[in-house]
């Protein structure tokens, strides 16, 4: 009788996969309150790299640090009229405290420009205090109706950066520098994705932005996924709270500002883009595990040999874990450990010891190989290298074969509905072929460039508009 399988197979019913996925390699449980999320060490783990990785290069911008309060009096969202009204169907709102009414409401913080921007006001006098770099790490509540496990939840966590600047060109650019350098770096060279970058049509734009930067990356079912946003906010905020500075002349101007942010939906994105139906599939830059080193029986000069490979491959520089826990099978192990994703398994028993060798078990290629114990630490940096490329190269490669050139709206549904995505010129969409696209579930995820590159406005002319279902 055929074994069944560890999870549900992605061609059988993704999203089913994505859910076993998500509770075998134990990333994350469904919180208490509806739309709400536990993440599990693991999953939190791989936040927590995401988080180094993006932190070293936002600061490499200037950017610092701060935090500002989770409640937000309701009044400050009447102060931007676009803001509120895209935000109000998602707001949780505070009316008691203490077991009395307050006297005035507070929001539970969606997004932070409006209480950032309060404080701008006060810190910003000269145009000696510009540019004023500011970025959160916190966490928000969107009342989620169709919540999903780190893609969709009512609570998530997220870095959220707020800047102001004394021209226009200076804060377009420096929304387009986080979008590239920050983001479009650490996507690509840590977690391995391809994407796509462009701008957002008016209709997708962030409430209160002038322009919206995106990068969108195609999951392994090919729909897309939102994986950043940059706004240029223009003067919008600075009008309704009043934040001017001096210049140099001697003039009161107002500044003009960016935000910017990513969230925990970028581990659902890493399982949907890389996973497979053996589980997860974690790329080396990004795995707080790298290599996990399992000891197949209980004897103890496998177990002393276990641990001495451990602190090796530690010493060069090698994020290890030593797994000597023999107490349970073997096999059961190395289950878990590939449902985890990590890159590098190392096999030792009794007869690779008398053999001066161990296996080496690759979890994003596949397949298993004897390795002599003395070539390992040498080698395993150049396989993990070339695992890493290879994640991005499988990405990029799904994106450019399910990704078909139309001409009219009725191809481009029928591309999305295969399972990819469309591009269609922008000339011959527009807003109503964006609202008959809409009609199908089908959604503009960008505009781009001829060249590929993020065109400078929403009707720059030979704009291309790439269309996909999305999460």
């Amino acid at each position: 009788m055929a074994k069944a399988p560890v999870l549900t197979p992605r061609a059988d019913d993704f999203p089913r996969w994505y859910q076993d996925l998500i509770n075998k390699a134990e990333l994350a449980d469904n919180g208490p309150v509806r739309g709400t999320m536990v993440i599990r060490p693991y999953g939190y783990g791989l936040w927590e790299r995401m988080q180094a990785e993006m932190d070293a290069r936002i600061k490499e911008t200037g950017t610092q640090n701060a935090y500002f309060p989770l409640l937000i009096p309701q009044s400050y969202f009447a102060k931007e009229a676009d803001h509120v009204e895209g935000f109000a169907p998602e707001l949780a709102v505070v009316t008691h405290g203490g077991g009395k009414e307050l006297e005035e409401p507070a929001v539970v913080r969606p997004t932070s420009e409006m209480i950032i921007n309060d404080y701008f006001s006060k810190w910003v006098q000269s145009y000696r205090d510009l540019p004023l770099l500011i970025n959160q790490w916190a966490n928000v509540v969107r009342w989620e109706l169709r919540p999903r496990l780190f893609l969709r939840t009512t609570e998530f966590l997220w870095q959220e950066g707020h800047t102001a600047h004394a021209t226009y060109e200076e804060a377009r650019d420096f929304a387009a520098h986080i979008q590239s350098e920050v983001y479009g770096d650490f996507i690509r060279n840590v977690l391995a994705m391809d994407f796509v970058s462009g701008r957002k049509t008016v209709k997708e734009r962030f409430a209160g932005a002038v322009n919206t930067l995106t990068l969108e990356s195609m999951m392994g079912d090919g729909k897309a996924l939102q994986m950043v946003t940059s706004h240029e906010l223009g003067q919008n905020f600075a009008k309704a709270f009043n934040t001017r500075y001096l210049s140099k002349e001697g003039k009161q101007e107002l500044v003009w500002q960016t935000s910017w942010g990513s969230t925990t939906r970028m581990i659902g994105a890493l399982v949907m883009t890389h996973g497979d139906d053996n589980g997860l599939r974690v790329p080396p830059r990004l795995a707080q595990i790298q290599v996990v080193v399992l000891a197949i029986k209980g004897d103890e000069t496998v177990l002393a040999k276990v641990r001495d490979i451990g602190d090796r491959l530690k010493a060069a520089g090698l994020r290890v874990h030593v797994d000597d826990r023999t107490d349970t099978p073997f096999g059961r192990r190395a289950v878990d450990w590939e449902l985890k994703g990590v890159p590098v398994r190392i096999e030792v028993g009794p007869r690779d010891l008398e053999n001066g060798t161990v296996m080496l078990a690759r979890r994003i290629p596949g397949g298993k190989e004897p390795v002599p114990l003395d070539a390992l630490a040498a080698l395993l940096p150049t396989v993990l290298e070339e695992d890493q490329e290879l994640l991005l190269r499988q990405s990029r490669e799904r994106r450019e074969s399910r990704t078909s050139e139309v001409s009219t709206i009725e191809q481009a549904v029928e591309a999305t509905a295969a399972g990819g995505w469309a591009r269609i010129p922008w000339a011959e969409l527009g807003e109503e072929g964006e609202a008959r696209l809409a009609e199908h579930a089908v959604t503009v995820r960008c505009l781009v460039a001829e060249d590929g590159s993020v065109p400078d406005a929403d009707d720059a002319p030979g704009n291309v508009a790439v269309v996909a279902r999305a999460y």
